[in-house]
């Protein structure tokens, strides 16, 4: 028992040593409970508000171990009282936010890292505590909310960087107290505002970054007194105003970039001592000017980035002394002469874009020195002559685009060693002869684009090596032969484009195993035999174009099965067979072109197209009955499904279709009645129902067609009247009833339709009563037919308003009374009036008509007499005309008594002798003063009658050419039209020669395109509707006369437009009316810059003259000037284009729908300045187009939408 104490005392000694070891430890592991410890509970209570994931990351940090050995964590102090200094944890995927980490426990931080993580939230207005803060880094992560104003507050600070977050507001002008700052990157935020003008006193920033952003205002100039500064970047905001020429005070600048703003005015000239600059971005803005010829100092330059501004003028020979160049961007600009030939100097040049400007002239020699480069842009220009074989030593290029020049020869053959070649486009030039084989060596090639050239040959064999190829295009050449099926073996082809050559022999089978094949286009060749099945099996086809060609057989099975196509079409071939069960239920279809086939089967199950836009079925022998799911094709805008076998009922559902401009369903089997529900298509403006089985009344809602414009209900078996809500469908110019039951009177509402022009036909019906007199209004009708019906009374002498008409047929009623006095009428053939019950008159065939013993005889004697007067008038007219061309000129007299007697004077609705006594003195006499206009055939005077009424006056300059004032006179009366301008009268006298026309307010095209104000007026729809004027007038002189007129002098300066800005075709002193038996030759007319070319080899005048003027003026419409200097860089062959690069620059772009309005009318005007006349459409043709244009697709850009311009020869 003695020696227990001893034990228990050395038990609790050992304890002791224990305990105090440990406090000892823990003394060592958080030595200071006031400051460490509480820094390590502000980051564990902040660890804990972050996702696992972080928190896993972040394992490391716990309890019980020294926040100093953390991962991330920094101290500094000394060893038993230290402190966190730093936190970096850049790039660990962190998720959460700022906000509950305690920065009033963070005091000591003088850096902090935590950039490039998740991290959200706003930053919190505590941090304004971190005094000691040198660096504060949180780019790269999802911070929202505003910029701090305490930030400010932190002076010592001198590295701030934001970018890449979310932050939005304004920079604050306090951010000029962090006098301390080296580095400041705010971009790629959503800041907005001004550039605060505090920067300036910035003088320690080395980096300022503020790019991509939103900010706007001009860039302050005092930051030109940042003299360290080094890198520069306010790329990608809305700053405009020019660049401040103190940036020429930078001496230490490197990187310069002000690119993608709207920054105005031309580069400053004070930049020599710039030398250091290593990179300078200005692209996409809107500086002008010419390239500054001291960029050629920078001798330091890699990079110089001029593109997408409107800089003008030549490239500076000494920009080629930067020898340091690794890229030059100086594309979309207005840069012209030919690219020197210095820039072979450039030997480190990797990328070189001069593409989309309007360089001329060849492509340099020197261009071979440059090994280095990759990447070779030089499309859209004007360059010509060949491709230099040098190029065919660049073994390091990687892209090579020509295209859009007018390039010519033949494509080198040593192109084949540039192996490692991934794009070649050489589309849209002059090229000729064949495509080398060697093409076959580029094995590395994703794209290959040789369309819209003149190459010829077949395609080579060697083509089916290039494996890594996704595209493939070479439409628009005079390719021959087959497609071969090597072609095949393009395993990774995407787009496959072989339209518009001369190809012929089969698809290759082999086709059908390109399984990534999105877009096939084999369309417009000589193509025969069967469509492979296996193209039916193609999962990812879009497109598959191959109309126009000689196939036959079925369609493939499987068309669709993989439910992407869109486009489809296949019209004027050969094929047969029914429509695939696929096809019929595809609803990603688009556009579908099945027309002018021989395909059969049952089309009751189509019609779930929810997608569809435009579909023509017709010319087939297609049967069954239109599904109501027709209705749910909301997005359809042309439906043709004529010349088949189709039965039933028109469903009521078609009413849906809100967008539907074209429904055609004639000449089919279909019964029943025309559905009330189709006037619910609002936008509907051509409607043929005929040679069908429809029963019924026209339905009364019909009138709420108030766009409709053609009308065909003919050849079916209607009954009723005809609806006297017809009225509100006042843009109708075509209306056809014929060949029906309809009865009761012609409804008088009919004479509202003045906008009737192309035919009324009420012909075949059980019309009975009087013809309503209104129906005199409609003149502009060119071809009335109201025969075989039951119509009574007279011929009404409204009639003779109608001086539009070219056709009238009354046969086979019951009429009577005297045939209306009119030009026409007088010199119709008697068919048009048989059988009628007792109709008289002066027409060859019919009696006279008895003369009245009432006070009706004493008018009818009056018209007998004038009738009479007018024949003599004209008479001694013509005898005068002979008489003037025999006799020597006389004398000029002054006097008002020789002046009456030597003059040969009609006006037409007034007194021609007091109206020229009033002309000569409204002009005083053909005085300058009076002169509005002057060509190179006469003078236009505006002359104003103390009545009021406004004439134009034309007096030729030449008094003995009476053959060009008799062409005009004799044109002028054959024509009656809206859009030609209305002769009043004319007159001949040994003083002079002139012609009364209708007054325009708004002068002539040409003076209304030279003028920037008035051009500005002539906004995008007024053109088109000035396109429109031009085209139905040129359609009625060539087409709707007893024989074709030709203008021969169609221009601007012939286009005359009224107040509500309608154009009028004016001056026919040049026009000549065809006779389809001669040879209509004829001396050389018209005006330079619109004549036809083929008229420099012969004298043969034909419509097509008219046609290619047409062109022109359109092309000219739309740029704004006379298209000539653009038209005259394309000589021998195509030249493609934007439509964005052809519109006038003093309009803004059209929005979509109006630009793909645009992009339809210039690309007919295109086929109109063919050089072949046998390749321009007629302008019935053209009218047809520009009438039945589809509904524009809304994901396809027109504006960016590229179109061939023909060559023209001037």
């Amino acid at each position: 028992m003695e020696t227990e104490p001893p034990k228990m005392l050395a038990s609790v000694l050992a304890t002791m040593v224990i305990m105090a070891t440990a406090t000892a430890t823990a003394v060592a592991l958080v030595p200071d409970t006031t400051v460490l410890a509480r820094q390590a509970r502000a980051l564990l209570v902040w660890k804990t508000s972050l996702d696992d994931h972080s928190q896993h990351t972040l394992q490391s940090w716990e309890n019980m171990s020294t926040p100093c050995s953390w991962r991330g964590i920094t101290c500094t102090g000394q060893l038993r009282r230290p402190v966190i200094s730093g936190i970096s944890l850049r790039g660990m995927r962190l998720r959460g936010a700022l906000g509950p980490l305690d920065f009033s426990a963070l005091a000591t931080l003088t850096r902090l890292d935590l950039s490039h993580n998740h991290l959200g939230g706003s930053i919190p207005a505590g941090i304004d505590i971190l005094r000691d803060l040198r660096a504060l880094l949180l780019q790269g992560n999802q911070i929202r909310g505003f910029i701090p104003l305490g930030l400010a507050n932190l002076t010592k600070l001198r590295s701030l960087m934001l970018h890449e977050n979310q932050v939005s507001g304004e920079i604050p002008r306090q951010i000029g107290n962090m006098s301390n700052l080296d580095t400041l990157t705010l971009s790629v935020n959503h800041l907005v505002g001004h550039i605060p003008f505090e920067i300036g006193h910035l003088k320690h920033l080395v980096t300022l970054d503020f790019s991509d952003n939103s900010l706007s205002g001009s860039i302050p100039s005092n930051i030109g007194g940042l003299t360290k500064l080094a890198t520069l970047y306010l790329d990608a905001n809305q700053l405009f105003g020019r660049v401040p020429r103190e940036l020429g005070h930078l001496v230490n600048l490197k990187d310069l970039g002000l690119s993608r703003n709207k920054l105005t005015g031309s580069i400053p000239n004070n930049w020599r001592n710039l030398t250091k600059l290593n990179a300078l971005y200005f692209g996409q803005n809107q500086l002008s000017g010419q390239i500054p010829q001291n960029l050629g100092y920078q001798v330091n330059l890699e990079v110089l980035d001029l593109c997408e501004n409107t800089f003008s003028g030549s490239i500076p020979i000494n920009l080629f002394n930067l020898t340091k160049l690794t890229i030059l961007y100086l594309w979309g600009n207005r840069l012209s002469g030919q690219i020197p030939r210095e820039l072979g100097r450039l030997l480190n040049l990797e990328e070189l874009e001069l593409n989309t400007n309007t360089l001329s002239g060849s492509i340099p020699i020197t261009i071979g020195n440059l090994t280095k480069l990759n990447r070779l842009h030089l499309f859209q220009n004007q360059l010509s002559g060949q491709i230099p074989r040098a190029l065919g030593y660049m073994m390091n290029l990687q892209e090579l685009a020509l295209y859009e020049n007018t390039l010519s020869g033949h494509i080198p053959r040593n192109l084949c060693n540039l192996t490692k070649l991934t794009l070649l486009r050489l589309w849209g030039n002059r090229f000729s002869g064949h495509i080398p084989r060697e093409l076959g060596y580029l094995v590395n090639l994703d794209v290959l684009d040789l369309s819209s050239n003149t190459l010829s040959g077949s395609i080579p064999v060697t083509i089916g090596n290039l494996t890594k190829l996704n595209i493939l295009r070479l439409p628009q050449n005079q390719l021959s032969g087959q497609i071969p099926r090597e072609l095949g073996y393009l395993v990774n082809l995407e787009e496959l484009d072989l339209n518009i050559n001369t190809l012929s022999g089969s698809i290759p089978n082999n086709l059908g195993s390109l399984i990534k094949l999105t877009t096939l286009r084999l369309a417009q060749n000589q193509l025969s035999g069967s469509i492979p099945q296996g193209i039916g099996k193609l999962m990812s086809l879009v497109q598959l174009q191959l109309a126009f060609n000689n196939l036959s057989g079925s369609l493939p099975s499987g068309l669709c099965a993989g439910g992407r196509l869109q486009n489809f079409t296949v019209t004027d071939n050969n094929l047969v067979g029914p429509l695939p069960s696929s096809l019929l239920s595809c609803t990603s279809l688009v556009r579908v072109r099945l027309d002018r086939n021989n395909l059969e089967g049952d089309i009751t199950k189509m019609g779930a197209h929810p997608n569809l836009v435009y579909i023509d079925i017709s010319s087939n022998k297609l049967f069954g009955k239109l599904s109501h799911r027709w209705g749910e094709c909301y997005n359809l805008t042309v439906l043709r499904a004529s010349k088949n076998n189709i039965a039933g009922v028109i469903p009521s559902s078609i009413g849906k279709l809100s967008w539907l401009g074209i429904l055609d369903f004639s000449s089919n089997k279909l019964e029943g009645q025309v559905p009330p529900e189709i006037g619910n298509m609002r936008m509907l403006f051509s409607l043929s129902l005929f040679g069908n089985l429809l029963q019924g009344n026209m339905p009364e809602e019909i009138g709420s067609l108030n766009n409709l414009e053609y009308l065909d209900l003919s050849s079916n078996n209607l009954t009723g009247k005809i609806p006297g809500s017809i009225r509100h469908c006042l843009k109708l110019h075509f209306l056809k009833l014929s060949h029906n039951h309809l009865n009761g009177t012609i409804p008088i509402e009919l004479g509202m339709l003045v906008n009737l022009q192309d035919l009324l036909d009420l012909s075949e019906n059980s019309i009975d009563g009087a013809i309503p007199s209104q129906l005199g209004a409609l003149t502009m009708l060119e071809a009335l037919n109201l025969s075989h019906n039951a119509l009574n009374g007279s011929i009404p002498p409204s009639f003779q308003s109608m001086n539009s008409l070219l056709y009238m047929d009354m046969s086979y009623n019951q009429l009577e009374g005297s045939v209306p006095h009119t030009r026409l009428l007088e010199e119709a053939p008697i068919k048009w009036f048989k059988h009628n019950k007792k109709l008289c008159g002066v027409v060859t065939g019919l009696p006279p008509c008895d003369l009245p013993r009432s006070s009706e005889q004493g008018k009818t004697s009056g018209a007998i007499v004038l009738s009479v007067i007018a024949a003599i008038a004209s008479l001694v007219f013509f005898t005068a005309l002979v008489t003037w061309r025999c006799k020597k000129k006389k004398t000029k007299t002054e006097t008002t008594d020789e002046l009456q007697q030597t003059k040969m004077f009609a006006i037409w609705n007034f007194d021609g002798e007091d109206v020229y006594k009033k002309i000569v003195d409204a002009t005083d006499n053909f005085s300058n003063a009076h002169c509005i206009g002057s060509g190179g055939n006469g003078s236009v005077y505006r002359v104003q009658l103390s009545t009021g009424e406004l004439f134009a006056v034309k007096k030729l300059h030449r008094v003995e050419d009476d053959e060009q004032f008799n062409r005009e006179v004799h044109a002028l009366m054959h024509i009656r039209h809206r859009n030609i301008a209305k002769l009043f009268g004319y007159c001949s006298a040994t003083q002079g020669r002139f012609l009364v026309y209708e007054y325009m307010d708004r002068g002539s095209l040409s003076k209304s395109l030279e003028d920037t104000e008035t051009a500005v007026e002539l906004d995008w729809p007024r053109r088109l509707n000035i396109v429109w004027d031009v085209t139905h007038a040129l359609s009625y002189m060539h087409h709707n006369c007893f024989a074709p007129i030709v203008h021969r002098d169609i221009k601007s300066n012939n286009v005359l437009l009224d107040l509500e800005f309608k154009a009028c075709i004016s001056d026919f002193g040049l026009a000549k009316i065809l006779d389809v038996d001669a040879s209509n030759c004829t001396s050389l007319a018209g005006t330079k810059g619109y004549l036809a070319p083929e008229l420099a080899y012969t004298t043969r005048v034909t419509e097509k003259c008219d046609v290619y003027s047409f062109g022109i003026l359109v092309l000219e419409l739309f740029m704004g000037h006379h298209p000539g200097d653009f038209l005259s860089s394309v000589d021998n062959n195509n030249k493609s284009t934007s439509i964005e690069k052809l519109l006038d620059t003093r309009l803004p772009l059209p929005e979509a729908e109006v630009a793909s309005k645009i992009f339809q009318v210039v690309a007919i005007a295109v086929q109109c300045i063919e050089p072949d006349p046998s390749h321009r459409p007629t302008m019935q043709q053209v009218t047809k187009v520009l009438s039945t244009a589809e509904r524009p697709a809304n994901n396809l850009d027109y504006l960016h939408t590229s179109i061939a311009i023909p060559a023209c020869w001037s």
